[in-house]
């Protein structure tokens, strides 16, 4: 069972206003990576998390939804390693509620701005130093 902690939320949902955004990593579906910075992030619910894809073509996440979010903050010596699937959302309710959250949250200006919202269902939770903490399906293989 995932159970995002509120220690967790706060820094996630503050993560770029701290200075410590999350790197989200990638791999199409024949293995090649992708990582980059996501100063969106939030904490979407108790055991998912979300973003806004701004401009940026999703097909990859759609053909292979696995993925990792990074964050550490060497300030405070805290980060975890969360591995989620991915679902793209390009209109409806949820992307609703992502792109309220997101403005809610400071980490977006304009709602308007197109692109997509999505969400990341965690299934792991990990230390940075790769002890498992918790998992949404135990002995999952990842």
């Amino acid at each position: 069972m995932i159970q995002l902690t509120e220690e967790m939320r706060s820094l996630i949902n503050n993560a770029r206003s701290n200075g410590t955004p999350c790197i989200l990593a990638t791999a199409s579906p024949d293995g090649i990576p992708n990582a980059g910075y996501r100063g969106t992030v939030m904490v979407f619910d108790d055991a998912s998390l979300a973003y806004r894809e701004r401009g940026t073509p999703v097909e990859h996440l759609e053909e292979n939804p696995r993925v990792v979010v990074l964050y550490y903050d060497a300030g405070r010596q805290v980060g975890w390693k969360f591995r989620c699937t991915a679902t793209v959302y390009t209109d409806g309710p949820i992307y609703q509620q992502v792109m309220d959250g997101l403005a809610a949250l400071g980490l977006i200006q304009d709602p308007a701005i197109t692109g997509a919202a999505v969400v990341l269902q965690v299934d792991q939770v990990l230390t940075n130093f790769g002890e498992l903490l918790q998992e949404r399906v135990p002995g999952q293989r990842w």
